[in-house]
Order: C-alpha cells, then sequence, then structure tokens
C-alpha cells in the first residue's frame, strides 16, 4: 500500500511534506485506499517512522489536552463557560444530542474547553480546535477497542487542523473552533463511517462554507458563546458528513480552494469580505445559459481567464500552507492559560524573551499592545507579567493566578499603553543590569514575528531553546 501510494504521488510531482487536504484525497481515491491511509504515510516518510510508531505518536500528542478534558468534566471552572463542562458529563446529565457518540463528542469538547479556562490547552490553530480533536478523540477511546483506529481517525483531523493553523494569522472562530473543528470533524466522521475519499472532499467543503469570515472576539469575551462556537463546529461536522455520505448533494468547490479562500478571507475586515469571497467563488457560479447569451465573447474570454487565474492561485496558497505545516506527530504548541493562544499566548511568549535578553533585578515592564489586545488585556497582561517578570511559559496555570498580586507586592512598576499598529506586541523590560526589548507582532497558536529584539540574535537563540515558534 505504502509503495502504491508513493507511486501515485511520484507520478503527480509531488512530494512527503507538501501534501495539501485535497492532494491527500485524490491520491486516497486513485489508491482506492482511506484517506487517513496516505496521511498516515506522508508521516511515515517525513518523520522516519514505521507504522506503529506514528499511531504511537499522534496518541501521544493528545495527553496533555485529554487532561485537560478530564479537568474541565471533573473539577474544573471556567471564566466563560461556570461548570457546563462537568454538568453535561455527570451521571444522569441529559444528552445535548439523540446520538450517543455525537453526544460524547460534544460533551468531551465542551469539558476541553472548560478544561482550557482551568489548566490551558495545547494549541494547534488555536486552543478552540483543539478542544474539539480532543473531545473526539476522547469519546473514540471509550467507544473503540482499537488503538489504530482511534490514531486514524486522529491522524486525518490533524492533518486539516496542522494546515488551519498555517492559515490562521489573525484573530477569527473561521480558521480555529469554529470553521477547523468544523472541517475536522466532518473529515473525521467520513473517516470512522468507512465513507470514500470523494465524500470526505464534499463533507470538508459543506463544513467550512457557514464558518466563512466567523469573528471570535464575541466568543472569547463573552460568558457562554464559545460553548455554540466550539460546539457548533461539531455539529456543522457531523451535518456535513450525514449529507456527504447519505445524500447526492452537489459540491463543485475544491477542498483546496475551499480552504485557501477561508485562509484569504480570515484577516481581512468585513466591508472587504463580499469582495475576496466572490474572486474565490467565481469559478463555482452557476451560470445561466439564456443570460449568457447577452454577453459579449470579449467578457466571457476576460472572465474565463480570471477564473483560471483564481484557480491556479488558490492552489499554490493551499500548496505554501501544506509545506509550512507542522508534521502531524507533533502537531501542537506549548499549552497556553488564559484561554486564547493568540490574545495570551503569543504577547506571553514575546514577553518571555525579553525577560531572558534582560539582566539583573527587574524594575519595570512595558507594555505596548495594538488595540485588540489593549481590549483584552483583562486575561493577556497576566501571561505577560508571569513571562517578563519571572520567564514564565505559558502552561503555568498557578503563577498566571497568582502574578498580580505578586508583581504589586514586588513594586515592580507596570505601564500598559494602547499602540495602533495591526497585531504589535512590544514588550519592554527594564532591570539593573541589562534593559531588553522585544517588538513582534501577533499570530495564532501561541506563535509570533520577531520584528526586533535589544539583542536580534540571542532573541532567535532564546526563542529556539523556549520551543517558541517564530514566523514570517
Amino acid at each position: 500500500m505504502m509503495e502504491k501510494i508513493n507511486q501515485i504521488m511520484a507520478a503527480k510531482g509531488l512530494a512527503a511534506g507538501e501534501l495539501t487536504i485535497g492532494d491527500c484525497i485524490d491520491i486516497a481515491g486513485q489508491a482506492q485506499v482511506p484517506v487517513s491511509e496516505v496521511i498516515i504515510a506522508e508521516a511515515m516518510t517525513t518523520s522516519s517512522m514505521t507504522r506503529s510508531e506514528v499511531y504511537s505518536a499522534v496518541l501521544a500528542s493528545f495527553a496533555h489536552n485529554l487532561y485537560a478534558v478530564e479537568i474541565g468534566t471533573t473539577t474544573g471552572a471556567s471564566f466563560l463557560m461556570g461548570t457546563t463542562g462537568r454538568e453535561v458529563a455527570q451521571a444522569g446529565a441529559p444528552q445535548l444530542v439523540a446520538d450517543e457518540f455525537l453526544n460524547k463528542v460534544l460533551t468531551y469538547t465542551l469539558g476541553a474547553q472548560v478544561g482550557n479556562h482551568s489548566v490551558g490547552l495545547q494549541p494547534c490553530a488555536g486552543t478552540g480546535d483543539s478542544c474539539t480533536y480532543a473531545g473526539f478523540v476522547r469519546a473514540l477511546l471509550e467507544e473503540l477497542e482499537d488503538k489504530e483506529a482511534v490514531a486514524r481517525v486522529a491522524a486525518v483531523m490533524l492533518k486539516i487542523g496542522t494546515i488551519f493553523r498555517v492559515g490562521k494569522t489573525s484573530t477569527g472562530c473561521n480558521m480555529e473552533g469554529f470553521g477547523a473543528g468544523a472541517a475536522a470533524s466532518a473529515a473525521a466522521f467520513v473517516e470512522l463511517a468507512g465513507g470514500s475519499p470523494a465524500a470526505m472532499a464534499k463533507a470538508i467543503v459543506l463544513a467550512i462554507s457557514p464558518t466563512i469570515a466567523n469573528p471570535c472576539t464575541p466568543r472569547v469575551m463573552v460568558a457562554g458563546l464559545c460553548a455554540t462556537h466550539i460546539g457548533g463546529g461539531v455539529m456543522i461536522g457531523k451535518l456535513a458528513a450525514q449529507l456527504a455520505l447519505h445524500t447526492s448533494i452537489p459540491v463543485t468547490v475544491p477542498v483546496d480552494v475551499m480552504v485557501a479562500m477561508a485562509a484569504a478571507v480570515h484577516p481581512v475586515s468585513a466591508k472587504q469580505v463580499v469582495p475576496v469571497v466572490i474572486q474565490y467563488m467565481e469559478p463555482f457560479f452557476k451560470t445561466n445559459a439564456a443570460v449568457e447569451t447577452y454577453i459579449g465573447d470579449d467578457m466571457q474570454a476576460l472572465e474565463k481567464e480570471r477564473i483560471e487565474e483564481t484557480v491556479k492561485q488558490a492552489l499554490a496558497e493551499a500548496r505554501a500552507m501544506a509545506r509550512k505545516a507542522n508534521a502531524i506527530v507533533k502537531p501542537f504548541g506549548e499549552a497556553v492559560v488564559g484561554g486564547s493562544s493568540q490574545a495570551v499566548g503569543s504577547p506571553t511568549n514575546a514577553a518571555r524573551i525579553a525577560h531572558y535578553l534582560a539582566k539583573g533585578k527587574i524594575t519595570k515592564v512595558k507594555i505596548e499592545l495594538y488595540p485588540e489586545l489593549f481590549a483584552r488585556r483583562g486575561i493577556n497582561v497576566p501571561g505577560i507579567l508571569m513571562a517578563a517578570v519571572y520567564g514564565a511559559g505559558t502552561d503555568n496555570s498557578q503563577l498566571y493566578r497568582e502574578v498580580m498580586s505578586k508583581v504589586a507586592g514586588e513594586g515592580i512598576e507596570v505601564e500598559i499603553l494602547q499602540v495602533q499598529e495591526p497585531q504589535l506586541q512590544q514588550i519592554t523590560v527594564l532591570a539593573t543590569e541589562k534593559n531588553s526589548l522585544v517588538s513582534s507582532l501577533n499570530r495564532g497558536g501561541g506563535r509570533l514575528v520577531l520584528r526586533q529584539a535589544s539583542d536580534q540574535a540571542e532573541a532567535y537563540r532564546v526563542a529556539n531553546k523556549l520551543g517558541i515558534e517564530i514566523v514570517d
């Protein structure tokens, strides 16, 4: 099977490590194997692992997030969701939906979000979609005795999640819990049902469609709303899978074009969303032959040329994301307390680099944040301070809860300013022996763009040592 997959890849001029979701589906269809087989084969090649080693690594990557599910469904409480996780998971609780397995996935997904706000969650595109992946895997582990079967379904979700991780460059649930979660859930339900690669392609496209341009700012700051975003992704995924598996619904948009469109719409302001959607979807508009007779040949030729260029561009963007995606055997970043790998994780990591560039006793921390981060200072400043003053990582939930009083008790001056430059998060640490500065741009998944540092070379060395992901 591995040889056959490699032969098809070679014939298509493709290489392991750059396969898009569409590539995996196309290869699986040609080889007449489940899509998971292509994803596993790619991981075996890029990671130099045996099949069983890939299975083990995929399942092992969920260790912390499954712990978060356990906390969220037993003792955890969330500042946004209260004790919802344990309420829906307790014995005798009314089912959220009648389907027993779907109810388990929803229950553990919501539990993961409560756990996310309790002990942090390792982000993929963000922490929202990681809730879905963890919830799905926890439900699978209870339902299936065959752990290799669990790993195959998980591999499909992680392939999608790691590509969404590259596409997430700004805030927005369309590329995280709602969008990535819906797409990954749809694919997982199809894989679990033994559906065809073509059915999986349909399901992913159908699941992504309603999530385009969906914002997450209200979800991560207003009580309760994240439950329907995160859970809604699972529900949409189930609906999309059922439609793809059991109906003849026509879906003409290639999955990679849909993923590329989602990534492109993501950072665009509301007034620009409609033109972008038209740009990417024009190739698939249904035309009326009678109307087209009134359109001149020159205009039709220009439209045809633009349509061909749009599809070419979309596929190129999908390929670029696939090349940059994390391996599925090491998909996640460090766990992030505070509920958001973007609002908390990225600025906290910038501050952590600044801490290790400074020397001596720290006397002051100056924090400069662009408007969205400044508005969410209630959740990100504790993380920034625990990193800037104590060098703590994004997973230190105990210090996150105590840091404000500790900093005040030590008499350390704190200055918090709003700046207008988009995505900017700039941290200055004043210390008795050596001051430091890290000027960076915010990225999801706890990542950052390092624009400037008081010691640029040392900043990169520190980031590499601490496992902080710096991106272009």
